[in-house]
């Protein structure tokens, strides 16, 4: 490995320890909690739902799902413009940029601005999810498929690291606000927000100084009309393994997606846990995640990727049985612990899995549809946990109900046949 081959892959790995930070701070553990403090105790009525009562936690959900649905619609087309104009990193410096402007400015929210939180939280989710379309397109373009395990799982371990780090900062400041000169927690989390959007455009600088440029892949579509769109779809169908692993991940990354971003509000509206023990046990999280990650890709080595992330699963669906019955907040650090070992695992080997069975010349256009599998999940999941909290008064059925996800998904995986899918990606290159 050359000396430019290794500055793209620490560039790469450092955009996960850049972008990580979003994923804790703003869509994880403190803006969450942050959020349903700025939502009155009784619930809101919002504009056009003038007879609808949205909770805090409702509300959350509806704002995740709203901002992937966007993301979701046109990730096909940002890949295929990706693809052919070989603009992988000018569209993932817009992304960046956007993201780190929006949650900076979540940093001017305060009491009752909730809707101005909303909008904020909603660009800065799509900049960072649609950055991660080009970011994860760069996979199979650096690391040959046997090396895709390992490099998906470092840029992971990267990312739990030092988005574990900030969260840590966060957290200290929050904890001990009045030492550093704030009048309030709120205040606090306030800078902890303006820290993250530092922290993201600070760290990620030097990837884009590190990974290549990609080059342009020939193409006889010059637009991105309706017809054009729909002809992607069918141009994935011709690989078969590949749309099915699609689906699984669409089914059991919704489970979780949602974990993630429900469980700070779950475990401070019925553990009735404090903002300190909410960030804590995330922190633990993150730091447990980057090993956990790393012991996975050693597992997908030994007992095959996909049967890895089966694995995963199936711990992941005992993980929903256990939140749904818990009531004391030490069991809120066990299912904590529990998570961290699966969650990075799960995700990097799905990562390098699809990586290996999509064609290297057109990876940014088959990430596009990764995404729309990604994201459609961050939609549905949370969109399903806020109906049945919102029909039956309890978010513990919602987390109960979140299982059926990682059952589906399970099975479906079951169906994809890894090899024929990599045979097949390894013809149309």
């Amino acid at each position: 490995m050359d000396k430019q081959q290794r500055q793209a892959i620490f560039g790469w790995c450092l955009y996960d320890w850049a972008n990580s930070a979003f994923a804790t701070v703003i869509l994880a553990a403190v803006l969450p909690v942050y959020f349903a403090s700025l939502v009155p105790a009784a619930g809101v009525t919002l504009p056009f739902f003038s007879d609808h009562n949205f909770s805090a936690v409702s509300l959350w959900g509806y704002c995740v799902s709203v901002s992937m649905l966007i993301l979701a619609v046109a990730a096909p087309a940002l890949g295929a413009l990706a693809d052919r104009k070989g603009w992988h990193k000018g569209l993932m410096k817009v992304f960046w940029l956007f993201g780190c402007a929006a949650t900076a400015l979540l940093a001017t929210t305060t009491s009752g601005e909730y809707l101005w939180a909303a909008l904020f939280f909603i660009i800065g989710n799509l900049g960072f999810a649609g950055a991660n379309i080009f970011y994860n397109a760069y996979l199979p373009i650096l690391a040959p498929i046997e090396q895709s395990d390992q490099l998906s799982a470092r840029g992971f371990a990267y990312g739990y690291f030092g988005g574990g780090l900030l969260l840590a900062l966060v957290f200290l400041i929050i904890l001990n606000f009045e030492s550093f000169g704030f009048i309030d927690r709120g205040a606090a989390t306030r800078c902890g927000f303006l820290m993250t959007a530092l922290w993201w455009f600070i760290f990620a600088i030097p990837t884009f100084f590190y990974l290549p440029k990609t080059q342009k892949i020939p193409s006889t579509q010059t637009g991105f009309n309706l017809k054009g769109y729909f002809n992607q779809f069918k141009q994935l169908l011709k690989y078969r393994d590949l749309c099915v692993f699609l689906l699984a991940f669409l089914c059991y990354n919704d489970g979780i997606q949602t974990v993630i971003s429900v469980s700070a509000i779950y475990a401070r509206e019925q553990l009735h846990l404090g903002q300190s023990t909410i960030i804590g046990c995330f922190l633990m999280i993150q730091f447990l995640a980057m090993p956990g990650a790393l012991l996975f890709a050693q597992l997908g080595e030994k007992l095959g990727t996909a049967r890895a992330i089966l694995l995963s699963l199936l711990i992941f669906l005992l993980v929903c049985i256990f939140a749904y019955r818990m009531t004391e907040a030490f069991e809120f650090w066990i299912l904590g612990g529990v998570i961290a070992i699966i969650l990075g695992g799960s995700q990097a080997l799905s990562r390098s899995l699809f990586a290996s069975m999509v064609p290297k010349q057109q990876s940014a256009e088959f990430f596009g549809f990764f995404t729309i599998s990604s994201r459609f999940a961050a939609i549905f999941g949370p969109l399903l946990f806020a109906l049945i909290a919102d029909i039956s008064g309890s978010s513990r059925n919602s987390i109960l109900a979140l299982g059926i996800f990682f059952i589906v998904g399970a099975l479906l995986l079951l169906q994809v046949k890894v090899k024929r899918g990599r045979d097949l990606a390894a013809e149309n290159l």
